[in-house]
């Protein structure tokens, strides 16, 4: 039973990598099941017992990358309580994107080559939503400590600047990975947080 077990996360975790290849040579809409398990070798069936439809691919890649980025970036910052850690934060981030070909192709497929129609995004959004919220979750918990603490004016919506800093991480991201950016991500990550936190931050008297 374990070995069937092991095979079956092996013939998933080849399809998913057939399907990221794919999708990034070809794009989403020209990607078919058939092609898909051509290209490594298994048959039609194997491909659609683990996988629906395209978007439950798509919805697997992300919450595989999610997951993965979850732990790169907690495995080096344990706790987030101060400005200096969220820039670390969103520093890992750009770390774990560039570590290896397969994440950054998988946050350039997103990000930059997906075909997002609406229907496509609605089906998506279902199955990655508990993921994502961790990692939302998590920055919500360190700025309103820093409201708390009074680094950060009261008036502020914490909701608000949750998607803020998100809007401006992934922009980032965008540019970097689109080449439309002459500077290293990391490099600016920590200048461009550096200089909006600097203007946010609340003055202790």
């Amino acid at each position: 039973m374990r070995k069937t077990k092991e095979e079956a996360f092996e013939t998933r975790k080849a399809i998913l990598q057939s399907a990221l290849d794919t999708f990034c040579e070809k794009g989403y809409s020209k990607t078919t099941f058939d092609e898909l398990a051509k290209r490594i070798g298994f048959t039609k069936g194997a491909v659609y017992w683990h996988f629906r439809n395209k978007p439950d691919l798509v919805t697997a890649l992300i919450n595989d990358y999610i997951s993965n980025q979850v732990e790169y970036v907690n495995s080096r910052l344990s706790d987030i309580k101060s400005v200096d850690d969220i820039i670390a934060y969103f520093t890992y981030n750009s770390e774990y994107i560039i570590s290896n070909e397969n994440t950054r192709k998988c946050a350039f497929f997103m990000l930059c080559q997906m075909e997002w129609s609406e229907a496509l995004i609605t089906k998506v959004k279902l199955g990655v939503d508990d993921n994502k919220q961790i990692l939302l979750n998590r920055l919500k918990q360190a700025l309103t400590l820093l409201q708390k603490n009074g680094d950060i004016s009261a008036d502020v919506n914490i909701e608000y600047l949750i998607y803020i800093i998100t809007g401006m991480w992934g922009g980032l991201l965008a540019d970097y990975l689109s080449h439309r950016c002459p500077f290293e991500l990391k490099v600016m990550v920590k200048e461009s947080f550096s200089l909006f936190f600097n203007g946010l931050i609340k003055e202790r008297s």
